[in-house]
């Protein structure tokens, strides 16, 4: 079966995907849809972009629209799970684009916010309820869900999950779901925490494993730069500024450097937004939307917005600094690349970062093109060195005490004694206190 025309789907739902434009079903849809809408639980392996979210989206619709389960209050009837809030997010419009057509209602669940409307949205009645683990837990300890009624329930994204520390929090979900269920799973990677996860969850599931030998994706073109430290910023700023870079999402290491690197990107004259879990959810929306838009063509971001940016036309991925799980990098430059595309992925690799290159080759089977840059330094940013090659002290006094110390004569920085560890008489070399 390859096309959706062809397939026994609720008529509503089949007019909702003509109109979307929707013809061939990807791998994963194909192998997936069918075995779903019969009933059997599946475990499905798939990289990012390859139509995961319609291969489970499509038969929970689908049983929703034959079926015609009550809303009632606070007890869905489907339950779908997500990493972060930029995915659940994505997911409600998948949901939402498919249904436009069918009378179903769906709540959304995820932290950084007010759990006021979630609440009211939940007493209301929902078919669907689609949240992220951590706000779910919260919302089922204060009782304002029960997942008893639950009849499809589906993991996005599990190895991500694990990833980010969820796995107390989905046994407490998992626990409270009824047995009678289907589950439907998807993850990238098959580790064996995951095929655990999985023996615990699913009942003789369809197993479809579409993730290709090599995780890389043959489309990017990857690059790797090798540059200091020190280089970095005039790097980007050499990538940033040529011709064809239409859309680009930077990765950084931490929150605290997406931020500083948006400020400094801002004083070199580039558009560019931040999206990372300390931006309140509205900022973080914003920024996406804004990015989607082109009001801003640069996106800094974290790894843990990695899987949750779904945006066409992001022409380059930067990762200014390197990742230190290998899997991200895959994760990372598959924001570029997406719906049949090209991609640029360049990757800035120190010296000190060269264990976190030879960990994504092994991983991807393929030896990346590094190239040496000499990118002079940008003469507008401070320097780290004063005028003469002195570097600044780092730590703060530190120069006026050594300026002190020779005013006094004194020769030998202070040592603790071997034996005693007490510091060493230099009473007698101490000029005579003032009375």
């Amino acid at each position: 079966m390859k096309v959706f025309k062809s397939m026994d789907l609720f008529a509503p739902l089949k007019r909702a995907l003509a109109e979307q434009n929707y013809e061939t079903l990807t791998p994963i849809q194909a192998q997936t849809i069918p075995a779903a809408i019969a009933g059997q639980d599946i475990l499905g392996c798939a990289q990012t972009g390859t139509g995961k979210t319609a291969a489970f989206a499509l038969p929970i619709l689908d049983y929703l629209g034959h079926e015609q389960p009550r809303a009632a209050a606070n007890r869905p009837a489907a339950l779908v799970l997500a990493p972060t809030r930029e995915l659940a997010i994505q997911i409600s419009e998948s949901f939402r684009v498919y249904g436009k057509h069918m009378r179903f209602r769906q709540a959304l669940v995820y932290g950084g916010v007010s759990q006021g409307e979630q609440v009211k949205s939940l007493r209301r009645g929902v078919h669907l309820l689609i949240a992220t683990p951590g706000r779910l837990i919260d919302l089922i300890e204060q009782r304002h869900v029960d997942l008893r009624d639950v009849e499809v329930f589906v993991l996005d994204e599990a190895d991500r999950m694990l990833d980010m520390g969820f796995l107390p929090a989905l046994k407490k979900i998992i626990a409270r779901l009824p047995d009678e269920r289907q589950s439907l799973f998807f993850s990238a990677t098959l580790s064996p925490k995951i095929r655990e996860l999985a023996g615990r969850l699913l009942f003789n599931p369809v197993s479809v494993n579409v993730t290709p030998k090599s995780p890389s994706v043959d489309r990017i073109e990857q690059r790797v730069w090798l540059v200091t430290r020190a280089n970095k910023l005039a790097s980007l700023h050499k990538v940033l500024a040529g011709e064809n870079v239409d859309r680009a999402i930077v990765f950084t290491r931490t929150k605290h450097g997406a931020s500083g690197l948006v400020r400094k990107l801002e004083r070199r004259g580039f558009r560019a937004a931040a999206i990372h879990g300390n931006k309140s959810q509205n900022a973080r929306q914003q920024a996406l939307e804004a990015f989607r838009r082109k009001q801003v063509t640069v996106l800094v971001a974290t790894d843990v917005a990695a899987r949750g940016i779904d945006i066409d036309g992001v022409t380059h991925v930067i990762n200014y600094d390197m990742p230190v799980e290998p899997e991200s990098y895959v994760h990372r430059i598959g924001r570029t690349g997406r719906a049949g595309a090209e991609g640029i992925a360049i990757s800035f690799c120190t010296a000190d970062e060269r264990g976190e290159l030879r960990a994504i080759e092994q991983l991807i089977n393929k030896r990346l093109r590094v190239e040496k840059q000499q990118v002079p330094l940008d003469s507008n940013e401070p320097s780290t060195t004063k005028p003469g090659g002195h570097r600044p002290s780092t730590r703060g006094g530190q120069a006026k005490r050594r300026q002190s110390e020779n005013r006094r004569g004194a020769k030998r920085p202070f040592r603790r004694c071997k034996k005693t560890r007490q510091r060493p008489d230099t009473s007698a070399r101490r000029p005579a206190a003032v009375g």
